[in-house]
């Protein structure tokens, strides 16, 4: 088997196809993003809209490549905000809100005042301490649909980072798109309205 897949540069070529597509859906998406960013610039931090959109790639998250788009974005040591769309190889897409130190400061009320907004559209919320597991395993996220609204904003506090998140199956990609469209929509208005 292993001499075969050697011998053979079709599955590679297929493969490296493959990330160039998706990569092209990232780009198209952030053109997106921006554009439903505009309506919210007042509302949003400057910092957090001053950094381009960032797509990067990997070979390795559990063994299997990835592409992820960070749209806005900010990092430091103490404070993340971003919306991170990520493609996993084998696995899903995912949106997710990711916000620590300051900015969880700022916006905790606000995701917790989402609730209902959130159990509806099917989301999860890290439980994990570790704020780099992208994986929807129960260790990591659990589904806001299985939290009442006091569970929920419990684990919201107890958190030193806000990581929600939604996963689009890969046989869903002809949606991919609008999908990832639309959860990057909710978590602009949960944020900015």
């Amino acid at each position: 088997m292993e001499t075969e897949l050697v011998n053979n540069s079709d599955w590679i070529l297929t493969k490296n196809a493959i990330i160039q597509k998706v990569k092209l859906l990232l780009e198209d998406l952030a053109d997106q993003q921006q554009e439903l960013l505009l309506p919210f610039k007042e509302k949003l931090p400057e910092e957090i809209l001053a950094p381009a959109s960032k797509i990067s790639k990997g070979e390795n998250y559990q063994g299997l490549p990835y592409l992820v788009l960070d749209h806005p974005r900010f990092f430091s040591r103490q404070d993340i905000f971003t919306i991170r769309n990520l493609f996993w190889w084998g696995n899903f897409f995912s949106t997710t809100l990711h916000l620590s130190g300051k900015y969880k400061t700022i916006y905790e009320q606000r995701v917790i005042n989402s609730f209902d907004r959130l159990v509806d559209g099917k989301f999860f919320i890290c439980i994990n301490d570790d704020p780099w597991e992208h994986h929807f395993d129960g260790d990591n996220y659990t589904g806001i649909d299985s939290l009442n609204a006091g569970a929920f904003a419990d684990v919201v506090r107890k958190h030193a980072f806000i990581k929600i998140s939604r996963k689009i199956a890969l046989n869903e990609w002809p949606q991919a798109v609008q999908s990832l469209r639309e959860n990057f929509r909710l978590f602009i208005h949960i944020l900015a309205d």
